[in-house]
């Protein structure tokens, strides 16, 4: 009987990662292309550790047997863990079932107790030798010879390659620094070394890279990936200035120390298009670059709602439709509005700064999902500016295993976090999904408009990581389904749109759509990938070009994979701006004159009944992760 339960167990475990390998979820290899891993790099060294050793019994009242002898090397109780792994589960649980023994009278003897009680039988110092593992040296690369002045990855000449090691174990030096360049190879004496670059063409040459220590061992071999652009007119007559000749450099490594590279670059292996990414990947030099001037109706409708707006001389009080304003109140909230909307662009722009991703993506998506209303809403069951859901903090906890290690000792207790993510218990993983998506909401009573911008601000932290594990996750599906890195098949700028399909629909209809352009011998661009979405899928191609390249008129709308087996409820009604109605006497407010996004010129196609076409909403379902 046991055999059958094992190769029941066994064939459904195989089935269930049969499954995720189709996904692409999990990498395939055929068993041709298994190789023997490396053994990887380490330094190893003997310590003796001195101790004190407490041996305690577990012992039944009535006869004094003992029924279980445990040791432990720390002072104080046995913790009830200790106890059951070294005893038997019924001693276990007869010890865990005892209650405080109470005698009725002074003579009654300790034998009438029930149960078991703990005992300290004796302690020792001891000692024992543990294998603990050293630092090994590594190796960072910056670049020399770029004018300060001008924009980082920019130079006026061939810049030089500089590569710095450190040892850091004590009476230890880095001897030397070796390396190749494409297929040329370099050596320098000493913790620094200086190598010429020279161009390279579009798709760069690999950098391999490591240092030998006195120790006589070397660090791990680094890899980086290097461009090098010229742009300019190089055949220019002497004197002129119009076309000073320029070098693009782009490096991707774990090992840069230079300017803040492209977010999700080195994970996809791809260079941003030569010059600088698209504006809606960019992130400005300041934070008044992000300044936008949006008429968002669902922010003014929300703002009405909460009071902190007057439209009561406005027909319906300012509303078109429950928390979604009307022309008038438009009007009525338009300062607001654009001072609410403006309200995080600092944050914005600081979290860009440290973590990579573009700070007018992050605005943009912000503007698409919740128009910066930060709260739970009350028919979506998604949260913050971002508009997380439990599946969105799934991913974010499993594909950024660095967030996850901060996040996690925050709700479990540090052993359970060492485990990570996946190997945790099924009501762990909730209760993490859970407590990450209601550190993002905002919702405060108490508080001014009722939001806390104080957890609003942390929360854009949150999101950058979670784009950041959604560029993962697509990087991965790409790879395991090609066997190339993302990079070596896609764009920077379509790797990104991917990206926000998967944030909107989840991996299941991005892998869907990869597989059949991919199937069909299609490049794997936006523009093949996309005419694969499924139906229940397509949502997300209004969703990518929103945020890609127009923002006017748009709305909050539900995730279609938050409402498995159910309809989302419908998006508010967005009414396109038109002329003020005679009624209204408010005037109408005059745009500041900084770029940004206004309002269609003409009005919105409209379905019977004069309402205008609703947002992106998807069929049930879709996406999250399907076959």
């Amino acid at each position: 009987m046991r055999a059958g339960i094992r190769r029941k167990l066994t064939w459904s475990g195989g089935i269930g990662l049969i499954a995720l390998i189709w996904l692409g979820l999990l990498p395939f290899k055929t068993a041709q292309a298994e190789e023997p891993t490396p053994e990887p790099y380490a330094r190893r060294t003997t310590l003796s550790y001195e101790y004190t050793a407490y041996r305690w019994w577990v012992v039944e009242w009535r006869t004094n047997w003992i029924a279980c002898e445990l040791v432990i090397e720390h002072a104080g109780l046995p913790y009830p863990d200790e106890i059951r792994t070294w005893c038997e589960p019924h001693v276990y649980n007869l010890w865990r079932n005892t209650q405080p023994c109470v005698l009725t009278t002074p003579e009654q003897p300790l034998t009438a107790c029930p149960g078991y009680y703990l005992h300290l039988a004796e302690q020792w110092q001891a000692s024992r030798e543990i294998e603990v593992e050293l630092p090994l040296p590594s190796v960072w690369l910056s670049l020399e010879g770029c004018t300060a002045d001008l924009p980082p990855g920019q130079c006026d000449r061939l810049p030089l390659l500089r590569l710095e090691a450190a040892e850091p174990l004590p009476n230890e030096m880095i001897i030397a620094i070796n390396g190749t360049l494409g297929n040329e190879p370099f050596a320098c004496r000493g913790s620094t070394c200086t190598v010429p670059l020279r161009p390279t063409g579009l798709q760069g040459e690999t950098l391999e890279f490591w240092a030998d220590s006195s120790y006589g061992d070397s660090s791990p071999h680094y890899t980086a990936l290097v461009r090098v652009l010229p742009r300019g007119d190089f055949m220019a007559p002497e004197g002129r200035t119009d076309q000073t000749p320029l070098y693009y450099v782009d490096i991707l490594s774990s090992q840069w120390r230079g300017s803040m590279q492209a977010s999700c670059a080195e994970t996809w292996q791809s260079f941003p298009d030569p010059g600088g990414p698209p504006p809606w990947l960019s992130t400005p030099n300041d934070p008044q670059g992000l300044y936008s001037s949006l008429t968002l109706y669902y922010l003014a409708g929300i703002l009405i709602t909460r009071g902190e707006v007057d439209a009561s001389d406005c027909p319906a009080g300012g509303l078109q439709a429950p928390l979604v304003a009307n022309t008038c109140g438009m009007q009525r909230a338009y300062d607001l509005v654009l001072e609410w909307q403006n309200r995080f662009d600092e944050e914005i722009w600081r979290v860009a700064q440290e973590s990579g991703v573009p700070a007018q993506l992050l605005k943009n998506i912000f503007t698409r999902e919740s128009q910066f209303w930060p709260g739970i809403y009350r028919t979506y069951r998604e949260a913050g500016l971002g508009q997380l859901t439990e599946n969105g903090a799934d991913t974010l906890l499993l594909w950024n295993p660095t967030f996850f290690a901060q996040f996690c000792p925050l709700v479990l207790h540090q052993s359970r976090c060492d485990l990570g993510f996946g190997n945790l218990k099924a009501e762990e993983q909730a209760m993490l999904r859970g407590a990450l998506v209601r550190q993002v909401n905002a919702s405060c009573s108490e508080c001014p408009a009722g939001i806390d911008l104080t957890q609003t601000r942390y929360s854009i932290h949150v999101f950058a990581e979670g784009l950041k594990a959604n560029c993962e996750q697509v990087g991965r599906l790409i790879s395991n389904l090609t066997g190339r890195m993302a990079g070596e098949v896609s764009s920077y700028t379509d790797l990104w749109r991917f990206t926000l399909v998967n944030y909107n629909a989840g991996p299941g209809c991005l892998l869907r759509a990869l597989r059949g352009a991919y199937s069909a011998g299609e490049p794997l661009d936006w523009e093949h990938v996309a005419t694969h979405l499924e139906p229940a899928c397509r949502g997300a191609i209004d969703y990518v070009r929103d945020i890609s390249e127009r923002l006017g008129g748009v709305q909050p709308t539900p995730t279609s994979w938050v409402y498995p087996g159910q309809t989302p409820p419908s998006p508010p009604l967005v009414i396109a701006p038109t002329a003020t109605p005679a009624s209204a006497t408010a005037r109408t407010p005059t745009p500041p004159p900084v770029p940004g996004y206004y309002p269609p010129a003409t009005p919105a196609p409209t379905q019977p009944g004069g309402y205008p076409e609703p947002g992106f909403t998807t069929t049930p379902g879709a996406g999250y992760p399907g076959p």
